[in-house]
């Protein structure tokens, strides 16, 4: 290979690994020592996450992870089951959507709740502005959780974007967001633009809580059906 081949291969393969990259609540970093992890608990974690949402394998065996971590199956299998009995981890049972297929998965949700128990609970200094940030953090990565949920597939960095920017941005709150979201799911459209337009119309007419919501969707269906 010749110096400009090398070089647009490089430029090439620094752009995919760009884009086929995982999405890390920064949280998640600040915390992972305070919650008791070791730096190759965080790492065999975040490679699960890479599993799941680069290569749409949500359950590689210790093998795998072993080859990705320098470990033995041995050792990351017991690491495993270490994380699972602290909470961290657990596995879970999905069925496929489309050839009705059960199969196991890894779910991380404890770890979340930890890091966002943390946040919560964590004292800075008076004079700090960064209670409101790790808030907000905080609720972000419950969101995140309860839209994964419901969606039943891993969130997209631009998906988990659009919910920090109604956070941040919009000022949405949390509740509202939430109830939102199981407008979307009771109308049958479960998807991101058609929450934007819900929450967009809802800040048009000054809805601001879930109460209020509630009634501007009756009355919305009470039109409709007129």
């Amino acid at each position: 290979m010749n110096e400009n081949s090398q070089h647009e291969y490089t430029r090439a393969l620094a752009s995919l690994m760009g884009e086929r990259g995982i999405f890390l609540p920064a949280l998640l970093l600040r915390s992972y020592r305070e919650l008791g992890l070791s730096d190759s608990d965080m790492m065999l974690l975040l490679q699960l996450m890479m599993f799941r949402d680069s290569l749409r394998q949500d359950f590689p065996t210790p093998d795998e992870l072993g080859r990705l971590t320098g470990a033995t199956a041995k050792s990351v299998q017991q690491q495993l089951g270490r994380l699972i009995k602290e909470g961290f981890l657990t596995i879970n049972d999905a069925v496929d959507a489309a050839s009705g297929i059960r199969y196991e998965r890894y779910d991380w949700q404890g770890w979340l709740e930890r890091a966002a128990a943390w946040a919560a609970s964590e004292r800075p200094e008076p004079a700090s502005p960064e209670p409101a940030a790790r808030q907000t953090a905080a609720m972000e990565l419950n969101l995140f959780s309860v839209f994964e949920q419901e969606f039943g597939r891993p969130l997209s960095p631009m998906e988990c974007e659009r919910i920090s920017s109604w956070l941040d941005l919009d000022q949405y709150s949390d509740e509202l967001i939430r109830f939102a979201l199981r407008e979307a799911v009771f109308a049958g459209k479960l998807h991101f633009t058609y929450i934007d337009r819900i929450l967009l119309e809802w800040s048009r007419n000054r809805v601001s809580t879930p109460e209020e919501a509630k009634v501007h969707s009756r009355k919305f269906r009470g039109t409709s059906k007129n």
